[in-house]
C-alpha cells in the first residue's frame, strides 16, 4: 500500500494564480528509492492547461517588454534570495522525488539563484551596436528585441538547473513565458514559481505547467501564440518537436543528450582521471545528458588505470540518495530501470562486464555502477546513448586514433583529454566533435555564464546560458535613423 509523504496536492502557475488542471486530474509522483511512497500528487495537465497559460502570457508581454530591464532584473534578485532561503527543501524534495543523492542537489539546487543572479545583470549590458554609416547625417545601429511568448520544455534530470537557466534569459530579455516541467520531477521546478510568486513577478509573465510532454508540450509546439520553443530531451521527441515548430516558423532550440568520451593519455595524472572518470560516469547515476560513456585509455596505461578505476567503483558509496555520504543513488524510475537493465543485458554479448550490472537495492531502482570494455566501436553501447550508470573502457595507440574513434557517433555534446602534453590539448580542442571540452576534468559540469550546447546530433539552433541566449531569446533589428533635411 502506498505511503504518502506529500503536503497538499501542489497546483499549475497561471496567469498569477495556483490553479488546478482544467480536467481536475492528477497524478503521483513516487521516491524511486522507496517506490511505495508517494511523494506528490500534481495537476495532469492538458492541452486546455496549455493554452490558458500562452493566453496569460499573451495578456502580459505588452507590459512586461515595455518594464525597463533594471526594473526586470529587480525580480531576479528576489526570486534568488527566497531559493537560498529554501535550498535544503528543494534539494530534499528533488532527492525524493527523482532520486539524485543529496550531496548534488544541494548544489543544484544553489546553482539556480547563481544563474538568476547570472541574467539579472543582463539589465546592464550591450542589446545593440552602433555602426559607421555610409551617408552623412546618420546614425546606424542594431537592437535586440523580444520575441514574445516561448515556450520551455524542461527534464527531470537537473529539475531546477535547466528551467532556470531557460527561463532566466527569456524573462530577462523580455519575453513571457510558458514552461512544462519534467513529469517525473515538479516539485523542485514548482520552487522556481513560488519564488518568482514570493517576488512579485507581474501576473502572466511566468506560467508553470505540470503534466505530460504528449499533452501539454505538443500544444506548446503547435500553438500559434508561441513564438520560440527551447527544448531538453531525448532524440526522437526533439526531432518531432523541431519539424512541427519549425513548420509553422516557430524558432526552436534543442538540446538532445550525448555519448561523451573521456581520452586518458599515457603522460596523464592518473588518480586525477580516475576520479574524473567515476564522476563523469556515476553520479547522478549517470543521468547526465554530459555523463561520461567512453573511456579511452592509452595502452601504456591501460592496464593501470582499469585496475585503479575498478578500484574506486569498489570504494563507491552506492545506496540511499538522501544520505549525504552517497554517490550513487536510484534512477528515476521503474521504466528506466528496466531499459538500462536490458541494455546491459544486451551488452553482455558484445563485450566483457568488469563490475556492477545488476540491481542493487530490493525495492530502490538502483542499478550498481557497471564498466565493460572489449567492446567493438560499433557495438550498441559503443554507439547509443545508456541514460543511467554504465560506461566502457576502449584501449588505444595514437592520439589520431582515439580522437576518430570518438568522433565516430553521432552525438558531439562534450568530451575531456587528460595531458599534460599542450600539444595533445591543441589537438584535441581543434578536432574533437564536440561543444563542450574539457581539459584535465570530467566531461560532466557547466559554468553558468558561457554557452551550453553541443554540435551534430546533440543540439539544434543557438547554444544556451551566458551570453549566447541573447541569440535565441531574441530578434536583432538593424535601425537607419537619418537626420532631417531641415
Amino acid at each position: 500500500m502506498a505511503e504518502t509523504l506529500t503536503r497538499a496536492p501542489a497546483r499549475n502557475y497561471v496567469g498569477g494564480e495556483w490553479r488546478e488542471s482544467a480536467s481536475g486530474e492528477t497524478y503521483e509522483k513516487r521516491n524511486p528509492w522507496r517506490p511505495s511512497q508517494v511523494v506528490g500528487v500534481y495537476p495532469a495537465s492538458d492541452a486546455e492547461d496549455a493554452r490558458a497559460a500562452i493566453e496569460a502570457a499573451r495578456a502580459a508581454f505588452p507590459s512586461w517588454a515595455a518594464l525597463p530591464a533594471a526594473q526586470r532584473a529587480a525580480f531576479f534578485g528576489k526570486a534568488a534570495a527566497a531559493i537560498e532561503a529554501r535550498a535544503e527543501r528543494i534539494a530534499q524534495d528533488m532527492t525524493a522525488e527523482m532520486g539524485k543523492p543529496l550531496r548534488e542537489s544541494r548544489l543544484e539546487a544553489l546553482r539556480a539563484a547563481v544563474i538568476l543572479r547570472y541574467a539579472a545583470g543582463e539589465a546592464w549590458r550591450p542589446i545593440g551596436e552602433m555602426y559607421e554609416p555610409s551617408v552623412p547625417n546618420q546614425r546606424l545601429y542594431t537592437l535586440r528585441r523580444p520575441l514574445g511568448v516561448v515556450g520551455l520544455i524542461t527534464p527531470w534530470n537537473f529539475p531546477i538547473a535547466i528551467p532556470v537557466w531557460k527561463l532566466a534569459p527569456a524573462l530577462m530579455y523580455g519575453n513571457t513565458v510558458v514552461l512544462k516541467l519534467g513529469y517525473e520531477a515538479p516539485r523542485t521546478g514548482l520552487h522556481v514559481a513560488e519564488c518568482f510568486a514570493e517576488a512579485g513577478l507581474p501576473a502572466g509573465a511566468l506560467n508553470v505547467l505540470t503534466g505530460a510532454g504528449s499533452k501539454v508540450g505538443a500544444e506548446l509546439v503547435r500553438n500559434p501564440g508561441v513564438r520560440a520553443i527551447s527544448f531538453t530531451g531525448s532524440v526522437p521527441v526533439g526531432r518531432s518537436v523541431r519539424e512541427e515548430a519549425t513548420a509553422r516558423d516557430c524558432r526552436v532550440q534543442l538540446e538532445l543528450g550525448g555519448h561523451n568520451p573521456l581520452l586518458v593519455m599515457a603522460d596523464a595524472e592518473l588518480d586525477r582521471a580516475v576520479e574524473a572518470a567515476y564522476a563523469g560516469a556515476f553520479w547522478s547515476a549517470g543521468q547526465k545528458c554530459t555523463a561520461t560513456r567512453r573511456i579511452f585509455v592509452q595502452d601504456e596505461v591501460y592496464e593501470v588505470f582499469r585496475e585503479q578505476l575498478l578500484s574506486r567503483v569498489a570504494a563507491g558509496k552506492v545506496g540511499d540518495p538522501a544520505d549525504p555520504e552517497v554517490e550513487v543513488g536510484p534512477v528515476v524510475n521503474e521504466g528506466a530501470l528496466e531499459d538500462i537493465l536490458a541494455a546491459i543485458e544486451r551488452a553482455k554479448s558484445d563485450g566483457t562486464m568488469l563490475v556492477g550490472g545488476e540491481r542493487a537495492d530490493v525495492d530502490g531502482y538502483l542499478i550498481a555502477p557497471t564498466v565493460f570494455e572489449g567492446l567493438a566501436d560499433t557495438a550498441e553501447l559503443s554507439c547509443e546513448e545508456v541514460f543511467g550508470p554504465v560506461t566502457a573502457l576502449y584501449s588505444f595507440g595514437a592520439l589520431d586514433e582515439a580522437i576518430e574513434r570518438a568522433n565516430a557517433v553521432r552525438f558531439g555534446l562534450s568530451a575531456s583529454i587528460f595531458t599534460r602534453d599542450l600539444h595533445a590539448v591543441q589537438r584535441f580542442t581543434g578536432e574533437i566533435g564536440a561543444g563542450i571540452i574539457h581539459v584535465n576534468s570530467q566531461t560532466a559540469g557547466a559554468d553558468v555564464h558561457v554557452p551550453f550546447g553541443g554540435v551534430k546530433g546533440s543540439g539544434w539552433g543557438p547554444h544556451e546560458q551566458g551570453r549566447a541566449a541573447i541569440e535565441f531569446y531574441t530578434e536583432a533589428v538593424t535601425v537607419y535613423q537619418d537626420a532631417p533635411l531641415s
